[in-house]
């Protein structure tokens, strides 16, 4: 979703659950240098509501981010929640453009929930990949008023809005290399937040399949309190201390959440199979996690096991080159990045 009303300099905006990020890059050759960042921590009720004391204190944290940033540029590209968005891959026959136009509005129709009452963007990923007389077409949509809503609210900080984008898209251009569309491997993508996670398999270099999982680090927080009695900023500790390590506090914690994590492996083998389903030929070769996915001690052995795919913790800020000093003030926030950094790798034609 584009609107392209500013150019030349911007910077990311991410409002997660508990943080704003914020963060600007500048293009060096095939790589990136870091401009400025900002982290600012805030409230999950001020997040989650709509009230309009909520929304000025929200408003003040984004800039209070923004001014600690050093960040100067009054253009601004935002993600969209997952949980607001709608994003799918559709088949369509190989058409010039004109017809192509033609076509998406009758898909559009056809896919997208509430079609009428949804802003719609769409693009031409190329000749399917598991049919040879179509092609494929991603289609993400918000609905109007929420996206009017947050497009107003914005630029009443003073601020021009440039791109909106759903977070999962964000997610990918973070991580994927432009390798990827040759070596035909297939990669999974996962970022768990604080509420939900974001999934997102990407083959022959494009995202083929994007949803949301309605779980985060919450649900295992959740568990942990009830299993272990004890309150919720212990569990979260113990959570990010020793996650699934069997020899920390007698294997109690991995015990405590074992049902949470069985659910959420249940959801990525359903994923994939949903996946392979389309893309017959194709195998899902890695999966990647990110957010709190990279933050909790031994989750990636956990996921390889259950889901029987290699699993690993990424980093988004792979190929941006930075200083120190800003090295050590990202260490502990670092993988909660990932959607910040794909909004701010974004090319004017992006």
């Amino acid at each position: 979703m584009k609107f392209q009303k500013g150019s030349g300099d911007f910077f990311a905006l991410d409002i997660g659950t508990n943080a704003v990020r914020v963060l600007q890059l500048a293009p060096a050759g095939d790589e990136w240098e870091l401009v400025a960042h900002g982290y600012a921590p805030v409230d999950r009720r001020i997040t989650s509501s709509d009230a309009p004391e909520s929304r000025r204190r929200l408003g003040e944290v984004i800039m209070t981010a923004v001014g600690q940033s050093g960040i100067k540029t009054k253009n601004v590209a935002i993600g969209l929640p997952s949980n607001k968005t709608f994003t799918t891959v559709v088949d369509v026959p190989q058409v010039s453009d004109a017809e192509l136009r033609a076509t998406m509005k009758y898909q559009i129709d056809q896919y997208v929930p509430m079609a009428d009452d949804a802003k719609v963007d769409w693009v031409l990923l190329g000749p399917s990949l598991h049919a040879s007389d179509q092609q494929e077409v991603l289609i993400s949509s918000v609905s109007k008023g929420y996206s009017e809503d947050q497009l107003e609210f914005i630029e009443g900080l003073g601020l021009n809005v440039i791109a909106i984008e759903p977070d999962p898209i964000a997610m990918v251009r973070a991580f994927a290399p432009p390798q990827q569309a040759a070596n035909g491997a297939a990669v999974m993508l996962i970022d768990i937040g604080e509420l939900s996670t974001d999934l997102a398999i990407i083959y022959g270099g494009a995202p083929r399949l994007v949803r949301t999982i309605p779980s985060g680090v919450s649900s295992l927080v959740k568990s942990a309190v009830q299993n272990l009695s004890v309150q919720e900023d212990q569990a979260r500790q113990f959570i990010l201390k020793f996650g699934l390590a069997e020899d920390k506090l007698d294997g109690q914690v991995v015990r405590a959440i074992e049902g949470a994590l069985d659910n959420f492996a249940s959801e990525l083998i359903k994923s994939i199979k949903f996946f392979q389903t389309r893309y017959a030929s194709a195998q899902v070769s890695s999966i990647t996690l990110t957010g709190f996915g990279e933050m909790i001690p031994h989750l990636s052995e956990y996921v390889a096991a259950k889901v029987e795919v290699p699993t690993a913790p990424g980093n988004p800020w792979q190929g941006i080159h930075m200083p120190q000093t800003s090295q050590e003030q990202l260490a502990n926030v670092a993988p909660e990045f990932a959607t910040a950094v794909g909004l701010a790798k974004r090319r004017n034609d992006a």
